[in-house]
């Protein structure tokens, strides 16, 4: 399956997130998957059934609006010849807004991959289940942090990191006692030892072995410990055969996992997580320079440097939930463009206009989610796009520190 790009899957993982939010008051959410395969004249068909099956709702409320979004997608499909080289997805159906209304929804979305089952299903939430498989990370490495007292087991899926076990052993300590008991508890240590590793090397083994994406495994750990545990084969050998390298890290637990990792991107240019790292310093490397800086950051000083085309390389946040609105004077056609917050959005009201009569209001006539308006600017000066995690120091430093916006200039700029 093809690798979906960062855009695309930001593009995705928003509209999902709308489509989550939409309820029901009770079956009248319609989800419609149509893959490229089938005939558009088969899902009007099987539609029109639909609709005669319909008719014997007994809510009068509810046959009325399954109706009405069976008829909204029937008249939809006419656009269509064929279905879209991916397929199309129809959510169509009256959502929940309170004090018992409700509000007719429709979207239509041509996905980033090729749908491969027709569905069709009416319930009380629309049904995004075969959206959200299409954005399982492909990239995923395992993570394995090994000494004598500690065990901790993770992935690393893209650019995030998740713990999934860590264990504790009841390994003693050095012992202080000379002769045959200092040599008999030598033995139990060992003894003890061996059985703590082969304990591990299961755990792991069970966990990685049912990953079937897993690219490679990181082995990490305080001392020689890590490299004895790989040497004597505690891992099943399939594993074993995945492990890619061995890297010293000061902790064993939660926090040493963002250790391996960081220690691997300094050696591991293929990490996706890697990557972000490497723009990041470089773009915060910029920001401490006293002269002929190149890092620009700040949402108004972004746009006119967009303006300007001199953004080589634009850096958001993924965290961002934030609006581009553009709002308009029914009596004088004057326009302004403001940014608001997504929680914002529901209960904003638009100003008056302040060019002709300040007792007119103004519409929202476009709203746009900023990441999409602002990437599409860089594109069109030919500058590059990084959508940045908050997984790592550098990304939430971005989202906290900078408002997750920043670029790197082409050249020095005054702005």
């Amino acid at each position: 399956m093809a690798e979906l790009t960062e855009r695309q899957k930001y593009d995705l993982k928003r509209k999902i997130e709308e489509l989550k939010q939409c309820k029901g008051k009770h079956t009248e959410l319609i989800s419609l998957y149509v893959p490229p395969s089938k005939q558009i004249s088969d899902v009007s068909n099987y539609l029109k059934n639909e609709q005669s099956q319909s008719q014997n709702i007994k809510s009068k409320t509810t046959r009325k609006n399954v109706l009405s979004a069976i008829e909204s997608i029937l008249s939809r499909l006419k656009y269509f010849k064929q279905p879209p080289e991916n397929g199309v997805v129809f959510f169509v159906g009256h959502k929940s807004i309170g004090s018992d209304q409700t509000e007719m929804v429709a979207h239509v979305i041509e996905p980033p991959l090729p749908i491969t089952t027709y569905l069709y299903r009416c319930d009380s939430l629309f049904y995004v289940e075969p959206l959200e498989i299409m954005l399982k990370e492909r990239e995923i490495y395992g993570l394995l942090l090994i000494d004598r007292r500690e065990c901790t087991i993770g992935l690393l899926r893209g650019n995030r990191t998740e713990l999934l076990k860590y264990m504790t052993s009841q390994v003693p300590g050095k012992h202080g006692r000379g002769g045959q008991s200092q040599r008999r508890f030598e033995r139990l240590t060992e003894i003890a030892a061996h059985e703590w590793f082969v304990k591990c090397g299961e755990k792991a083994s069970e966990i990685f072995l049912g990953e079937e994406n897993l690219k490679g495994i990181l082995v990490g750990g305080p001392g020689p410990t890590k490299q004895y545990f790989v040497d004597e084969n505690y891992l099943h050998y399939e594993i074993q055969d995945k492990i890619i390298d061995l890297f010293d890290t000061g902790y064993t637990d939660e926090f040493g996992l963002k250790e391996l990792v960081t220690t691997a991107s300094g050696t591991m240019d293929e990490l996706k997580i890697a990557k972000e790292k490497k723009v990041m310093k470089r773009f915060l490397k910029e920001v401490t320079k006293s002269e002929g800086s190149l890092a620009i950051y700040g949402e108004e000083q972004i746009r006119k440097a967009l303006e300007m085309g001199v953004i080589d390389t634009l850096l958001l946040s993924e965290q961002l939930r934030r609006y581009r609105l553009k709002l308009k004077c029914s009596t004088c056609d004057y326009t302004k463009e403001i940014t608001i917050n997504e929680d914002e959005l529901e209960t904003f009201n638009p100003p008056n206009c302040s060019k002709c009569d300040k007792s007119t209001l103004m519409e929202i006539v476009e709203k746009v989610d900023l990441i999409d308006e602002l990437s599409d600017k860089a594109d069109k000066t030919g500058g590059k796009v990084i959508i940045i995690s908050i997984d790592s120091e550098e990304g939430d430093s971005l989202f906290s520190a900078f408002n997750g916006i920043a670029g790197i200039a082409r050249y020095p700029v005054e702005l």
